[in-house]
């Protein structure tokens, strides 16, 4: 049944979602059939809204673009107009006005993000990091992290999170990047994107396995 199935994907003391889990760099949770149901009907339900706040469009268009599959603004502004086009109701002038107010947003959330570094006092040098984004410059701000200097100083439990055990419970700690989504590989790699920057390392040291790979090779 579905709890045996469970509990075979979990494995004894969880062992197979912990190896999983340092294997992929993602933190991984196991669902039954009506949990995996209702997160789905949640994503759906927030995709809606998250579409009709940035575009300005009615429901009854957000849920159409949320039953399609599409799950940001970003989707729409790099999808072939087309695609749009040929969803039931829309045409391509429908299209071309999603599109349209889609980057428009983009711009305007670029602009607030870009204005907010700066009152954080984010250094200039800090957006030229590989992978680094605005919206992760903003969360850096806020964390106390404002330099190249400071992000080569952070682990990498500092961006993600870690996951920590209390009586038998996983206790989430959320990382400075809380809520954006980047695995640990990820986000160690900027990290030493940052030493290499500020010169605590050398391209040689880069070549090294990281500690995503170094988990990978270990015995299971």
């Amino acid at each position: 049944d579905t709890n045996n199935q469970l509990s075979l994907a979990i494995g004894r003391r969880g062992q197979n979602v912990r190896l999983a889990s340092q294997l992929t760099g993602w933190d991984i949770d196991i669902l039954t059939e009506q949990e995996e149901s209702e997160r789905r009907q949640a994503d759906f339900e927030n995709a809606t809204r998250m579409f009709m706040e940035a575009l300005n469009v009615d429901e009854v268009v957000g849920q159409l673009l949320a039953s399609e599959g599409f799950t940001s603004v970003e989707e729409l502004t790099l999808v072939d107009p087309r695609e749009l086009a040929v969803i039931e109701g829309f045409d391509d002038d429908t299209a071309g006005e999603l599109q349209s107010r889609a980057r428009e947003y983009l711009e305007q959330l670029e602009a607030e993000l870009e204005n907010r570094r700066k009152e954080l006092g984010v250094d200039d040098a800090l957006k030229t990091v590989p992978g680094v984004t605005s919206k992760m410059l903003v969360k850096l701000g806020e964390n106390d992290v404002k330099s190249v200097e400071d992000l080569a100083g952070c682990a990498t439990d500092d961006l993600v999170g870690w996951t920590e055990r209390k009586d038998g419970e996983a206790v989430k700690h959320a990382g400075y990047f809380d809520g954006i989504e980047l695995s640990r590989e990820d986000a160690e790699s900027m990290i030493m994107q940052a030493r290499l920057m500020a010169g605590w390392i050398t391209e040689a040291d880069l070549a090294k396995p990281t500690e995503a790979e170094a988990a990978e090779d270990q015995p299971a």
